[in-house]
């Protein structure tokens, strides 16, 4: 399967699973991993994100987060700060697989 912007879990247990993924967009595409972070702090993220940077080093680029909707159904986003990207994880239509989850984009409100 040749798919883009997703993120592929180790387990279906996204808070404590480890992850690789690809983020694609018109300017650039960036191969991902996901490590959990363990915290105190309620407003900390599940996941650290990093990336490469050229020259291959592992660089702190995101984090992912464990939100509760408005209806009390668990979600996560994801955020690239210096890129302003900002996304959403959930299941491609028609796959069952919950570790593997595609990373949909949306702009921040202002």
């Amino acid at each position: 399967m040749n798919i883009t912007n997703y993120i592929q879990f180790e387990n279906a247990d996204l808070t404590v699973a480890i992850g690789t993924g690809l983020i694609s967009t018109l300017d650039r595409d960036i191969d991902i991993r996901v490590v959990p972070f363990v915290s105190d702090n309620d407003k900390a993220p599940t996941h650290r994100v990093y990336a490469k940077s050229p020259r291959g080093h592992d660089i702190e680029v995101g984090g992912i987060w464990k939100k509760t909707s408005q209806d009390g159904k668990t979600y996560y986003t994801l955020s690239i700060r210096k890129l302003q990207y900002n996304a959403n994880l959930g299941r491609y239509p028609g796959q069952n697989d919950p570790s593997l989850q595609a990373v949909i984009e949306w702009d921040p409100r202002d």
